[in-house]
């Protein structure tokens, strides 16, 4: 089995279809957001992922006023945070993070904290110290503004870190960053990130001598 070996100086980790697996909430709550809209459930959720709320509707309904988008993304959030039924943890996710302790990570989400906090715990996954959640960034991926914000609070320079997503928004977002970027799951795959993966068992995390984190990616 061949391997591909990645060399960062800290990982940014997106949560919903990287580290957990929240799908069924993501598809219970949206859909019937899309239903009071009139709108089609099957499309929405194609734009939802790796999104915050109020950029999807605003996608969604260009013609609506950003002040109800924020409104019902309020809403929304709140529906999710209660709704934990089905959340998991990805494939490999516990052992993956189990393996960052100590080493320079953080978590970069869409969700706001109560949300990240509430979804981490139901998937049994330590959280990690530094995160950028909705709360204090301007922009929504794919703008890059969350990861260079993650970067600069690990102490790192953007090209020698490693993003983890799973979303067409957040691979963007992390390569308009600068940088490198793998994708986990079946949402990524089409998207050519750097290396992807089925899931968070392909990767092997290992602390090396001169304080580098070498990736070992199974193809």
């Amino acid at each position: 089995m061949s391997a591909t070996v990645l060399t960062a100086s800290a990982l940014l980790l997106d949560m919903d279809g990287t580290l957990v697996n929240s799908d069924a909430v993501v598809e219970r709550c949206w859909s019937r957001w899309a239903l009071k809209q009139g709108l089609d459930p099957v499309a929405v959720l194609k734009v939802v992922h790796g999104r915050q709320g109020y950029a999807t509707m605003a996608v969604l309904l260009p013609e609506r006023s950003m002040e109800q988008n924020y409104a019902e993304n309020r809403e929304l959030l709140a529906e999710e945070t209660a709704d934990v039924d089905g959340v998991a943890p990805i494939d490999g996710a516990p052992a993956f993070m189990a393996s960052l302790a100590g080493l320079p990570h953080a978590l970069v989400t869409s969700a706001d904290e109560a949300l990240a906090q509430a979804r981490m715990t139901a998937a049994a996954l330590p959280m990690p110290g530094i995160r950028v959640t909705a709360e204090q960034v301007g922009a929504s991926k794919p703008d890059p503004e969350g990861f260079l914000k993650g970067a600069a609070e690990l102490g790192f320079e953007a090209a020698d870190c490693v993003v983890f997503e799973d979303s067409e928004a957040g691979i963007t977002a992390g390569r308009a960053a600068g940088m490198r970027v793998v994708g986990v799951g079946p949402r990524a795959a089409a998207l050519s990130p750097d290396a992807h993966v089925r899931d968070l068992s392909q990767i092997r995390v290992e602390a090396a001598a001169d304080g580098s984190i070498r990736l070992h990616i199974e193809a």
